[in-house]
């Protein structure tokens, strides 16, 4: 499966289950569409790429900063704190 993703200025934190579990983890949402067209969401917590090409790092950096707002129905779903 081939999933194309935009991301989002939507974070929120994803809080582990149970008394005394660790603190909680920042992660920006990402929209998209699967090939077949499917909407899907994914809550990105880390991103990387192979360093050692430093133009393709470069762009990487660039292009990692643009983000659009997430869609109104996404944004009302997830709250800014969610538990799972």
């Amino acid at each position: 499966m081939k999933v194309t993703l935009e991301s989002t200025t939507k974070i929120v934190t994803l809080l582990p289950d149970g008394i005394g579990a660790a603190p909680g983890v920042p992660a920006r949402l990402w929209e998209g569409t699967t090939e077949s067209g499917i909407k899907v969401h994914a809550f990105i917590t880390r991103i990387a790429i192979d360093k050692t090409d430093a133009a393709a790092a470069a762009q990487f950096e660039r292009e990692l900063v643009e983000q659009r707002p997430p869609s109104p129905v996404i944004d009302m779903t997830y709250p800014a704190r969610m538990i799972l």
